[in-house]
């Protein structure tokens, strides 16, 4: 059996290997997500230092086959080489950060996206208008159909229904005339009285004396008190009063 040294052959060069690039992927940490998931351990229970290995052997891949690789996938792999050092080495506890806090944070950082991504693949499987379900090209509208309910008592009722009856009832207000004593009739009655008496005169003693209407009566005392002043605004009559609330005198001018 022959073999290829011994013909002086080129070594035969590595199967090609058939990389898809997704358009849902968006970088070195989605890379991480996939090989997490591979590991199909819960991502809380993941081994960090075989998650590094792996990320790094991909890399090493990609490289044998000439790829070219995004900036990013090369600082994540110098990175995650850093930590794994970190990992191995025993505990310095004048290193900040702390080696296993960026691991703890690493695989938080890929639950939440494992998360994100489980939250979105739910969406997505919902269904769609317009692929799933379809709507009509007119829809009808939507007919509203208003029930009045009161809560009232009866006596509210009523009152209600009075003031409405009241406002749309028609009323007519009728004034109802007063009997009272014109300022020219008393001025000529205390002109006429005041030619019989020739001394000072209480005023109250010029009022008729049956008088037995209250209103008539109070009309008749407030113009024969205006009758007096018009009478000695004019020089016919003369006023006197002693003190405060005291008599009202009159008699005619000399």
């Amino acid at each position: 059996m022959t073999t290829d040294d011994e013909f002086d052959l080129p070594p035969r060069a590595a199967p090609p290997t058939l990389v898809l690039q997704l358009g849902s992927w968006e970088g070195p940490l989605d890379l991480l997500l996939a090989l997490a998931r591979a590991q199909k351990v819960d991502l809380a229970q993941i081994s960090i230092l075989a998650l590094v290995d792996q990320y790094l052997a991909f890399i090493r891949d990609a490289k044998a086959l000439s790829l070219e690789l995004a900036a990013d996938y090369l600082v994540m792999a110098a990175w995650l080489t850093y930590l794994k050092s970190a990992l191995l080495l025993p505990p310095d506890p004048e290193v900040e950060p702390d080696p296993h806090d960026l691991a703890l944070k690493l695989q938080f950082q890929l639950q939440r996206l494992d998360a994100m991504r489980e939250a979105g693949a739910r969406l997505l499987a919902r269904p769609q208008q317009g692929w799933d379900s379809f709507t009509r090209a007119e829809p009808e509208g939507l007919r509203l159909e208003t029930v009045a309910r009161y809560d009232v008592s009866l006596f509210e009722l009523l009152s209600v229904y009075g003031d409405i009856k009241a406002r749309n009832s028609a009323s007519t207000h009728v004034v109802r005339r007063r009997p009272v004593m014109a300022l020219d009739e008393a001025i000529e009655r205390l002109e006429r009285l005041l030619g019989t008496s020739l001394d000072w005169t209480e005023l109250a003693r010029f009022l008729p004396r049956d008088l037995t209407d209250e209103g008539y009566a109070r009309s008749v005392l407030a113009s024969t008190f205006v009758a007096a002043l018009e009478l000695t605004r004019q020089g016919r009559a003369t006023l006197s009063q002693g003190a405060a609330f005291a008599p009202i005198l009159v008699r005619a001018a000399n």
